[in-house]
């Protein structure tokens, strides 16, 4: 189910299988190649956390990060609520907002003899592959770092979906956008939902908490998450094996099969076990293609864009502009910077312990 391009302006191989159904009805599948997707951390000093937990939720180091130029801050203990991930310029030393300051577009990549015609973007990667902690970009707090998402006055994981634990992939946002709330988009007729664009890197390797990676856009779902548009790019690192063989989002399905369907799956029925309906979705749950997720992200750059130079008007409390780089109304000075994260608790290097029914599954029925 895939949604061919719209004519828009815009600013080791892998499983194969064949299968068929028999005259009695049994399915027959046959399997050639296939390549296995990462389980470790490309980083080895990962904490392991608590319960047996596939290693996650840990910031990672400098050569996760794009072409080593960002380095993370930690404060307060992982898995707790006073938890904090910043991320420091290691060139200029300054402290930077991922969601302001650390640019869209990776120029580096962009501009390679290997990716020329093709625009790489920078991903701030939240939540590993097959990890179910909640972290995400904070536009409330000043510097935007990474906090574990509160439910209920605890931090939040994400129910594990059978066959699924967590996520099915790397899990984390494009810089420098925005899903305006006030605006009403064409083809969802929803709102937007007041976030940066979520992405889902499909790349073979596990990326940790706080990496910054370069990707290659290749489609979207129109997610339509409890009445608001919230748009699910599909990207791929640009330096993973697949990259080469993941173009569009045909590609995908052609490369990882199976994997199109369970995503559109998983984000259809993630929160049914917290007592929520299904999700719904744009495009008759078809996927946009290439250039239309290249539209996606032209129109929520230009809606950041009015956000951080304050010609859209949004309550700091909601979502904060306060910046070290833009050089507008909310940039701040490197020292004032440096007070908001020294003012957070001295970070714990060992993670809070879980509960064990962070790692329970639930089971949905398919409507």
């Amino acid at each position: 189910m895939l949604l061919l391009r719209r004519i828009l302006p815009l600013s080791s191989f892998i499983l194969e299988s064949t299968s068929s159904f028999s005259a009695s009805n049994s399915l027959t599948i046959s399997f050639k190649k296939f390549s296995t997707m990462s389980t470790t951390p490309k980083t080895s000093n990962l904490n392991a956390g608590a319960q047996g937990q596939a290693p996650a939720s840990k910031g990672s180091q400098g050569n996760e990060n794009e072409n080593n130029r960002y380095e993370v801050v930690e404060r307060g203990q992982l898995h707790t609520l006073n938890y904090r991930l910043y991320f420091r310029d290691v060139q200029t030393k300054l402290i930077v907002s991922p969601f302001h300051d650390i640019p869209l577009v990776n120029e580096q990549y962009s501009s390679s003899n290997q990716n020329q015609g093709t625009t790489i973007y920078n991903m701030v990667v939240e939540v590993p592959r097959w990890t179910n902690a909640k972290l995400e970009i904070n536009k409330q707090l000043k510097m935007n770092p990474l906090v574990q998402d509160v439910k209920n006055g605890k931090p939040r994981f994400v129910h594990n979906v059978f066959p699924y634990h967590g996520y099915l992939w790397n899990y984390g946002a494009l810089p420098q956008t925005w899903e305006d709330p006030n605006h009403v988009d064409e083809d969802t007729k929803t709102t937007g939902d007041n976030d940066p664009l979520d992405v889902c890197e499909i790349g073979t390797v596990l990326h940790s908490t706080g990496s910054i990676v370069p990707v290659k856009i290749v489609g979207v779902l129109g997610l339509i998450d409890e009445g608001e548009t919230d748009w699910k790019l599909i990207g791929v690192d640009i330096r993973d094996k697949l990259a080469s063989k993941i173009n569009d989002i045909n590609d995908v399905e052609t490369q990882l099969p199976g994997l199109l369907e369970a995503t559109r799956r998983w984000f259809k029925y993630y929160k049914v076990p917290t007592g929520k309906p299904p999700n719904k979705f744009a495009l008759n749950e078809k996927y946009g293609d290439r250039a239309y997720a290249q539209h996606v992200i032209g129109e929520t750059r230009k809606y950041w864009e009015k956000l951080a130079s304050g010609e859209t008007k949004v309550d700091q409390k909601v979502c904060s502009i306060v910046n070290t780089t833009l050089n507008n109304r909310g940039t701040i000075k490197k020292e004032d910077a440096e007070k908001i994260v020294e003012a957070d608790e001295k970070h714990q290097k060992e993670p809070a312990k879980l509960d064990s029914s962070v790692h329970q599954l639930s089971y949905v029925q398919d409507e």
